[in-house]
């Protein structure tokens, strides 16, 4: 994963660069709640660029960092969703929480 903080806009993105399941989800939300109490972000941004599948296990990762976000004031989106991925999101309600920034139409 990458990291990239801006500290003109207070908004730290994470390039997940793997699958989401339930093998990675335990690196990811170490790195991501690190980095998020780290910087303190007012948004944070989930890049989805590089990730080709994801399972339930990345749904409730995405949903603990929604609320940890959430508990400082801040926001999350979610970007670069292919297909695939923005079909569970979708399905699982996420979408109604966290708003895509950009769609890739892409599989």
């Amino acid at each position: 994963m990458d990291v990239n903080f801006q500290t003109e806009t207070k908004t730290l993105v994470l390039q997940l660069t793997e699958e989401i399941d339930h093998h990675t989800t335990k690196k990811i939300r170490r790195i991501a709640d690190y980095e998020i109490e780290r910087y303190m972000p007012r948004k944070v941004v989930f890049d989805f660029h590089h990730v080709t599948f994801m399972d339930s296990a990345g749904i409730g990762m995405i949903l603990g960092r929604y609320k940890m976000i959430k508990m400082l004031g801040g926001t999350l989106e979610l970007s670069h969703v292919n297909q695939n991925v923005h079909k569970i999101l979708e399905m699982s309600g996420v979408l109604k929480i966290c708003p895509i920034q950009e769609y890739s139409k892409t599989n």
